[in-house]
């Protein structure tokens, strides 16, 4: 005949399976995929380098990623009600994504009246690569600004320039 306690076996094993429940722990075996970052523009927020004109030699009108813009040459800055400013993007993405940006080459933009100038895509704010840090629907603002090569007034007569300009921001 075999006798013994079986109530105090079946303490233990209670406790040890609460216990087990207060310690566990998730785990993952992978992260989920990232998501893919989205960008968007605003054309009322483009590049602007507002009115100016040159005279003999010509020079530079340059704007900063925060909209101050600044002249060099020959280049006289006109207020002539014309907006100027930085280029604006929004980013959406997960907050702590890093984001760089790599500027295309320089653009010939052309002139209604004739002429050329030379764009040349600057700097950005916050500076490349940065973190996000808001939560998607909110999105993060890159400014960039930029650098226009003018050339004498004959070369670059007055008149409205256009053309296109490459940015691609990474997602890291």
């Amino acid at each position: 005949m075999i006798s013994g306690n079986y109530s105090g076996n079946k303490a233990v094993i209670l406790i040890t399976g609460i216990m087990i429940l207060f310690f566990s722990v998730r785990v993952k075996a992978q992260q989920p995929p990232p998501r893919p970052i989205s960008v968007s523009w605003n054309p009322s927020l483009g590049l602007r380098f507002g009115a100016f004109f040159a005279t003999t030699s010509g020079g530079t009108v340059v704007v900063s990623p925060s909209g101050i813009r600044t002249a060099t040459g020959s280049v006289v800055l006109a207020n002539f009600g014309y907006i100027y400013g930085a280029a604006s993007f929004n980013i959406v993405a997960v907050p702590g994504t890093q984001v760089t940006l790599l500027n295309g080459p320089d653009a010939t933009l052309t002139g209604s009246g004739g002429g050329t100038v030379s764009l040349h895509i600057g700097s950005s704010s916050p500076p490349s690569p940065f973190v996000t840090t808001v939560n998607p629907p909110s999105y993060n603002t890159v400014n960039i600004g930029g650098t226009l090569t003018v050339g004498s007034s004959v070369a670059s007569p007055p008149g409205a320039y256009s053309g296109t300009f490459y940015i691609t921001f990474f997602q890291e």
